[in-house]
């Protein structure tokens, strides 16, 4: 339980570091974030053989379609319940938990449902670093990996490979990875075609 008020703590205080020093900063938090995966991938390449890694990277490639699959449909649930267009629903629950790339994208088409976008994304990624230590109790770690969406790939990841063990590590780097991959070009193709 340590763990996680280190974790919060580690959250807030980069915040306020973020928020106070970013002109001075520049891009700097942009190279840390490639530094960190680049570590991570060092780490995760030394930590397995060749076959272990083909094991593993099949398991890991249906999981970000199951994942994009049912936040897709989570984000088209909450529209039909709330009332609101279907395309919103949609684009909010593709962004995966980017709320970087999200909210700025729909903030394009509305700045309120751009908000929303930004704010739930985010909300993905606090609860992902919350509740996966919980979730794993209940649920395969390796499944569980779903909730954290496309951050499974940095900024979600060491919690994962933490409770996870290094096997889930590789299998949510791959998934965040694909995710990441796939997220900027379908957020914009629900934007436009359900553009009416």
């Amino acid at each position: 339980m340590m763990f996680l008020y280190l974790v919060l703590a580690s959250l807030v205080a980069g915040i306020l570091v973020g928020h106070l020093f970013t002109p001075d900063f520049g891009n700097a938090y942009e190279i840390m974030l490639y530094a960190l995966i680049f570590l991570i991938g060092v780490d995760l390449g030394l930590s397995f053989s060749t076959g272990e890694l083909r094991k593993v990277g099949r398991k890991a490639l249906l999981l970000p379609f199951l994942t994009l699959t049912g936040s897709i449909l989570g984000g088209l649930l909450a529209a039909l319940v709330l009332g609101i267009e279907m395309r919103w629903g949609l684009a909010i629950g593709a962004g995966c938990g980017w709320y970087s790339l999200t909210g700025p994208l729909i903030t394009q088409y509305s700045a309120v449902y751009g908000a929303v976008g930004f704010l739930g994304n985010l909300l993905r990624e606090i609860l992902t670093i919350t509740l996966y230590p919980l979730a794993i109790r209940k649920l395969n770690p390796e499944k569980a990996i779903v909730i954290g969406g496309a951050t499974t790939m940095d900024t979600t990841l060491p919690i994962m490979a933490r409770f996870g063990g290094k096997e889930v590590a590789l299998v949510a780097f791959v998934h965040g990875f694909i995710l990441t991959a796939i997220v900027p070009f379908l957020l914009p193709l629900i934007l436009t075609l359900f553009d009416y």
